[in-house]
């Protein structure tokens, strides 16, 4: 599939039903830019609802689960602790959290190259939010031409009664969504208990003020203009695309025939005329959530959301005709090809995810529970001993990773005979940082040269988990 047909395809048509025409969309009397978006019922409407309930699931319980004394998901931005579960991350881990997010783009990728846009319409947190901003909207305000109704209508006291109801619960929603996503960066039960005691840090009131501000301006508000003019996936997709992605299409072929589309009586012999199979109902243009008419084409604004799939599948049941005039299909599929799932660009995309995704979990596998870092003291190279012995100084800076408290054992090795000066044992609770300096000394006679290797261990004491670094022991020219 070519950007042009991608990319270039012409807008919906404006052409109004006659339910618009009659409601006034038609003249112009009700904002031209807002969508009235008509709910539908159908395979692919539950499909996506069963989605997005369970990613509201995930996102408003997460952050209330616990793991041992502690909040489960928490990102502890002050404390520059990451938790996860079981895990704990830190700064030191950054490379980690880099691999994370270059996997999940080119998870987005190769699911993109095989099935087109699913993301964005069963998984995409601004499409969840829209759609239940939109539910919210119906059971309030009515059905599509309930709403078109309303908003032509004066203002009266049923009006403004439902308007303000309407933006009342997608204001508490928005908060409840800010709420929970301030919850996973600042622990939600003191979250909870500082609001409760009206002791709520400033920069917390301002997170939350501002996630709720963004989650009901582009839930409520923008909708589908976040999706057109500030989400760059929709433009770069083309390049992902080719003609064996699953796309949502119309078909054309089917749908127009001879003299195309056009309005008949259910059980007319509509094929001896030349008809498709299309009755021109705009029931496909009505259930969109970005406005657009699928018979133009695959335009960018459309997310894959299958409403107009199902919408159709309602219209063909109704007419007695067969399903799927507009289906999830691919360009070679339309065109009477085979569909080949295995293909050079789903294949390397595929390769280089599952290499990304191994070399992760060798990452987390090996990943130690200490860090040492070792700073040698840089302003003299070298002591001397009343004994004659030479001294170098070192300040090992030891971290302790893990989640639990534990007692360490610290020595050094790479010259026979040196001893380490300071001390050998220390005790570090969970996240703990100690700075321990240290003096190595080694007699002259084991200086083989004036600048040896030797290595730091640290070792925790009952446990399979320990650390080594290299430095450096520097003496006299020999």
């Amino acid at each position: 599939m070519t950007d042009d047909n991608v990319l270039n395809k012409s807008e919906a048509r404006s052409e109004a039903s006659s339910e618009d025409k009659k409601h006034g969309v038609a003249q112009g009397m009700v904002n031209p830019s807002k969508i009235y978006v008509k709910e539908v019922y159908g395979f692919f409407n539950r499909l996506r609802s069963i989605a997005l309930w369970v990613l509201f699931a995930f996102y408003f319980v997460g952050c209330w689960l616990t793991w041992g004394d502690r909040q489960a998901v928490l990102f502890d931005l002050p404390a520059r602790k990451f938790y996860v579960f079981g895990v704990t991350f830190w700064p030191q881990d950054f490379v980690l959290l880099s691999l994370f997010l270059i996997i999940m783009a080119f998870t987005l990728f190769t699911v993109t190259t095989l099935a087109g846009r699913i993301w964005c319409g069963y998984a995409c947190p601004q499409t969840a939010w829209t759609f239940v901003y939109m539910w919210l909207e119906e059971r309030i305000e009515g059905p599509r031409h309930a709403r078109i109704k309303l908003d032509l209508a004066p203002m009266s006291l049923v009006k403004l009664i439902k308007k303000f109801t309407k933006h009342f619960l997608w204001l508490v929603l928005a908060l409840a969504t800010s709420f929970t996503f301030v919850g996973y960066f600042y622990s939600v039960r003191d979250l909870v208990s500082d609001i409760g005691s009206v002791d709520v840090s400033l920069w917390a009131l301002f997170w939350l003020a501002f996630f709720t501000v963004t989650t009901y301006g582009a839930a409520g508000l923008l909708r589908e203009q976040v999706c057109f003019f500030m989400c760059p996936y929709a433009r770069f997709q083309a390049v992902m695309f080719d003609q064996d992605t699953l796309i949502v299409s119309y078909d054309e072929t089917r749908g127009e025939r001879e003299r195309g589309r056009g309005k008949r009586k259910k059980n007319e012999d509509h094929k001896a005329k030349g008809m498709g199979d299309c009755i021109d109902c705009q029931q496909c243009v009505q259930v969109c959530p970005t406005g657009i008419d699928i018979r133009d084409g695959l335009q960018y604004q459309c997310i894959a959301c299958a409403l107009c799939v199902d919408a159709c599948n309602e219209i063909m049941d109704k007419m007695g005709y067969d399903r799927n005039l507009i289906s999830y299909t691919t360009e070679n599929n339309l065109q009477g090809r085979k569909t080949k799932i295995l293909r050079p660009r789903f294949a390397g995309y595929s390769f280089v995810l599952i290499v990304m995704v191994s070399a992760l979990v060798y990452f987390l596998a090996a990943r130690d529970s200490i860090e040492l870092n070792i700073i040698r003291d840089r302003s003299a190279l070298f002591k001397e001993a009343s004994d004659g012995r030479i001294q170098n100084s070192y300040t090992l800076r030891i971290m302790n990773k893990s989640q639990d408290e534990g007692k360490y054992e610290v020595s050094v090795s790479g010259i026979d005979g040196m001893e380490m000066l300071g001390e050998h044992s220390i005790v570090l609770v969970a996240g703990e940082v100690r700075t321990l300096p240290v003096m190595i000394v080694v007699s002259r006679k084991d200086l083989v040269q004036h600048n040896m290797d030797i290595a730091f261990s640290v070792k925790a004491v009952g446990a399979d988990a320990n650390v080594q670094e290299e430095s450096r022991f520097i003496g006299p020219l020999l």
